[in-house]
């Protein structure tokens, strides 16, 4: 998977947004703000410039990195994939965590719209690669970097 790009409908629509802004928003006012710090002469002790000409390789870096990978993009609706209490990538799952004795809830996602903030995890997280396949009252054992983590698959949904 590591070539692959895979998004869930809702991560193809956040990136195709970031990617509209960029476009239209960012780029045009870093392009005016360049312009206004060339009209304060001299570019060689221009911090103003030398900061905007920075900003806009990022933008324009992020405009290509993000137009490259939806172009090849593999955008999977877990629902058509099969509901039968499977884990699948765009599954929503309730786990039980034993560390934490509490109930948590991810998605699992592409590498791209993972946010672990926003209880999206990569399908190639220690976590992700633990959950995929496996099913509703099932237990795994996760391997991750802060140790060895126990949990139980709650509930699977497809959303």
């Amino acid at each position: 998977m590591n070539d692959r790009v895979v998004l869930t409908n809702r991560g193809a629509d956040e990136l195709r947004d970031e990617l509209r802004k960029l476009k239209r928003i960012d780029r045009p006012r870093i392009i005016s703000a360049i312009a206004e710090a060339r009209s304060h002469g001299d570019l060689s002790e221009n911090a103003e410039y030398d900061a905007a000409k920075e900003q806009q390789g990022f933008i324009e870096g992020r405009i290509s990195e993000l137009e490259s990978k939806l172009s090849i993009a593999e955008i999977i609706d877990p629902a058509k994939i099969g509901q039968d209490g499977k884990v699948v990538f765009g599954a929503y799952v309730e786990l039980y965590d034993e560390e934490q004795d509490r109930a948590v809830r991810y998605q699992l996602v592409g590498n791209l719209e993972a946010d672990l903030s926003k209880g999206r995890i990569s399908i190639s997280s220690p976590i992700g690669r633990a959950l995929l396949g496996k099913n509703e009252g099932d237990e795994i054992v996760v391997n991750a970097p802060g140790g060895q983590r126990n949990f139980e698959i709650l509930a699977v949904r497809y959303q």
